[in-house]
């Protein structure tokens, strides 16, 4: 298997994505854009993962790289490439395709449930999220749907929480690879992040996180992975 990494800074990593990985003896490469790392050909790849960042899709001004990552992106939907993205990641899959990326009403920091959205019909042919899980967010942004988009996932804060463009392309606003050396590094990055709000935990209430939310949560992203990278 041969897995292709954009990744945005360096204290968002794979997490508990990486022992998957590992487990089918991937091939792993990165393109680091922090390092002005190249982006290289795609087309032949089994996997390709874009993990998140503090940064906004809509920040072409001061990151030109963005552009090239989102024509990266649309490249790789052309091609059919199996694709993740993840909280930035899934902003920039929909903004690729058009698709606003906005303030979203109130941000999400924490542990914090999401509903899965199911039609009956979908069958295989849409993945199949819980009625409820419990997941870790770190956003203040959200986006529209794209156009052909099948929305996967929702909360209470947040409508637009997980969609399917296609089998082999999923977009997930929350993190599911998330363990709890990812939580700390996050917090210890995003301190000034955590002010009052109703959908923002404190610093220690995310790093008091009980065992079976990482557990759950990381599970999930298994069951994604092997939905888009084994099929």
């Amino acid at each position: 298997m041969r897995a292709h990494v954009f990744q945005h800074v360096p204290f968002e990593d794979l997490g508990s994505i990486r022992p998957w990985l590992d487990e089918r003896g991937a091939d792993i490469s990165y393109t680091r854009f922090f390092a002005n790392d190249p982006i290289p050909p795609l087309a032949d790849l089994d996997a390709l993962i874009v993990l998140g960042g503090p940064m906004s899709v809509n920040d072409e001004h001061d990151l030109p790289w963005l552009r090239a990552e989102k024509q990266a992106v649309r490249d790789a939907l052309v091609h059919d490439v199996p694709l993740l993205g993840i909280c930035l990641g899934a902003q920039l899959m929909a903004n690729a395709l058009g698709a606003r990326v906005y303030p979203n009403a109130m941000k999400e920091i924490g542990w914090f449930p999401v509903r899965g959205v199911t039609n009956a019909n979908d069958g295989a042919s849409v993945f199949h999220f819980p009625a409820e899980s419990t997941v870790f967010h770190w956003h203040g942004e959200t986006f529209d749907l794209p156009a052909n988009a099948t929305k996967l996932a929702s909360s209470v804060a947040c409508e637009h929480q997980a969609f399917q463009l296609t089998r082999r392309a999923i977009g997930l606003q929350f993190h599911l690879e998330t363990t709890a050396e990812a939580a700390r590094a996050m917090v210890e990055h995003g301190q000034h992040e955590l002010v009052p709000g109703p959908y923002i935990q404190t610093a220690q209430q995310l790093l008091d996180a009980p065992a079976a939310c990482y557990q759950g949560a990381n599970h999930l992203m298994r069951e994604v992975l092997t939905y888009l990278f084994e099929a």
